[in-house]
């Protein structure tokens, strides 16, 4: 192998690319102690959450459940004519199934005294919820005791008549009766759903971070695919969101890295901790999209492939959007953008031997015989001269013993967001800068 061939491929052990049975990281223990707090992979070792007899959902449904995921953003999208403009704790991340899709789950406290819930994060989402006694309707089975309104000193419901009810109206999630006390309502994409009372109470992240008349949702008729996750803790742009009800503490400014396996872990930082785990990130501006304000927009603006930038048009970028959304698993690009990066990636890899396709993904490789594979390396382009350069593990995915795909998906039509998914996250501290409308990459903040 040449020099130059060697800096242009990445070698992959593909036992890499299955899951382990060990969690390779130490257990932190059941309190929230740290500023740093840790994410875990739903399903795998490091999880708290002990899944039991519930069924590990193959590959083929968690494409599935993406795939109706990336179509309910688009419809959030489509219903509005839509114009881009520029616009300290840290908690361990592990990956969840939640909204139907490869979600990360943290541990957070709500009560007093704290009453500890493991939650999905989602930036595509704001409204933050648990389950709560006494489920009046119902609640899907989950691995720790319900929310005990009851037992808190410092619970509270909202009144109908509230800002806070005026807020939660404006954000699209609040029930149209209302009497008394406060309702919401959300519905995904996978019509999972959630509603109740929209209530305060403390939130706690970490022993010398208690925020006082947190805004949540106490869901008493939830259902869907939320796995045994206790509920939901919303990282969007809308006033309702954790990002924003934590601001005058953190100054809307968060960090996450989703580790590559599902057998280590990674980390949901906030406030000053946010970007202190990767000395090399590159920023670029975080875009706001006038009529649906609570996504993460960027400018993407090329694709390079084994070291060749694939030359294509801006006006391909520009037409679709891009947002960052930790709740789709699968990076989604425009037709033309896709077609341009799988012919190079095909080229690429013209010296082993080709696969049927797999699900959604319609550039497959017969590895049977093979350890490891040489991939070329794969780099996002993005405003300010960002590179995001893809781990080696958010290349290729495993799709059956022998079968391994090219882990992007290509959109139906050339207005349908683009999208970047979490494997293509992996390892990097992304840094949400949102009061400086920056969003940074920071390479191997986890493994």
């Amino acid at each position: 192998m040449t020099e130059n061939h060697r800096l242009q491929t990445h070698v992959v052990s593909l036992s890499s690319l299955m899951p382990a049975d060990v969690c390779s990281t130490p257990a932190k223990g059941s309190e929230i102690l740290s500023r740093l707090l840790q994410v875990t992979h739903k399903y795998g070792p490091c999880s708290p959450l002990k899944e039991g007899k519930s069924k590990i959902p193959s590959l083929r449904q968690i494409l599935i459940n993406d795939k109706t995921r990336v179509k309910s953003i688009n419809s959030k999208i489509s219903n509005q004519q839509s114009s881009v403009a520029d616009s300290t704790v840290k908690l361990p991340a592990n990956s969840g199934d939640s909204l139907g899709t490869g979600n990360f789950v943290v541990k957070i406290g709500f009560g007093t005294p704290q009453q500890n819930f493991i939650l999905e994060f989602d930036t595509g989402s704001d409204l933050t919820w648990t389950q709560c006694e006494p489920c009046a309707v119902q609640c899907y089975s989950q691995q720790d005791p319900y929310f005990n309104s009851s037992a808190s000193s410092t619970y509270s419901n909202i009144p109908c008549c509230s800002n806070a009810c005026s807020q939660l109206n404006s954000a699209g999630y609040a029930q149209s009766s209302c009497t008394t006390n406060c309702l919401y309502q959300v519905t995904y994409g996978d019509r999972s759903y959630s509603q109740g009372d929209f209530v305060t109470d403390t939130l706690t992240l970490c022993s010398s971070d208690v925020f006082p008349n947190f805004e949540f949702g106490c869901g008493q008729n939830n259902q869907g695919l939320f796995g045994t996750t206790n509920g939901l803790l919303g990282l969007g742009r809308n006033p309702i969101s954790m990002v924003s009800q934590t601001a005058q503490t953190y100054g809307e400014l968060f960090s996450y890295c989703l580790q590559s396996s599902t057998s280590s872990t990674g980390f949901l930082a906030l406030g000053s901790q946010a970007g202190t785990s990767s000395s090399n990130s590159q920023y670029t501006p975080l875009l706001t999209d006038s009529n649906y304000p609570s996504f993460y927009f960027l400018n993407m603006t090329g694709i390079r492939v084994g070291g060749q930038d694939l030359g294509i048009a801006e006006s391909v970028f520009t037409t679709s959007g891009t947002i960052i959304d930790s709740g789709t698993v699968i990076t989604r690009l425009a037709p033309t953008a896709y077609s341009a990066h799988r012919s190079a990636f095909s080229q690429a890899m013209s010296k082993y031997p080709t696969a049927s396709s797999y699900s959604e993904f319609d550039t497959c490789y017969d590895l049977s015989g093979y350890s490891t594979v040489d991939t070329p390396p794969i780099v996002l382009h993005f405003g300010g001269g960002t590179d995001l350069n893809i781990d080696k593990s958010g290349i290729l995915v495993q799709a059956s013993s022998i079968q391994y795909c090219l882990a992007f998906n290509g959109n139906s039509a050339d207005t349908d967001l683009q999208i970047l998914g979490n494997m293509q996250q992996h390892t990097f501290e992304v840094v949400y800068d949102v009061a400086e409308g920056k969003l940074g990459f920071g390479a191997g903040a986890c493994s």
